[in-house]
């Protein structure tokens, strides 16, 4: 089990907790209401700031819902928090497109995270064959 240190900028937003066998991972929320007009772009404050255990990278990404919910895109798709990012005013946020006129109130569960363990020293060799057989073409369906 992982430690995660972490300092709250709010007395009035919920506490993160770990649920264990319904996911992985862990819900994030706004710390105070924010009002965003179509074409809007934010930097929505989540109200934490998080010492990651040594060796790994936090992974923030919208909830499945929050589209629907608040119509509004992460603008970095998938956002990345190094272990490096852990002072103590350095406040996780979630930077958003509003594609409409929305509100998000202090509380609202607006993205996720997990962490993930760096990715180790690689080198790269370089070769004129790779000896695996080749799927001829994009993604899945080897059509081009």
């Amino acid at each position: 089990m992982e430690t995660i240190r972490i300092k709250y900028f709010s007395e009035d937003i919920e506490r993160l907790c770990y649920i264990d066998g319904k996911s992985d991972w862990i819900d994030l929320r706004a710390s105070e209401a924010v009002t965003l007009k179509a074409g809007d772009f934010a930097l929505i404050p989540l109200g934490v700031a998080m010492q990651l255990p040594k060796g790994y990278e936090g992974h923030l990404v919208p909830r499945s819902s929050t589209f629907k919910n608040y119509g509004i895109l992460q603008t970095n798709s998938c956002g990345i928090i190094d272990g490096s990012y852990c002072g103590d005013e350095d406040m996780w946020r979630m930077p958003v497109y509003a594609t409409r006129d929305t509100v998000i109130e202090k509380n609202d569960r607006i993205c996720q995270f997990r962490i993930v363990k760096n990715q180790p020293e690689i080198v790269f060799e370089e070769c004129t064959n790779l000896e695996n057989t080749s799927r001829g073409g994009f993604g899945s369906t080897g059509r081009q």
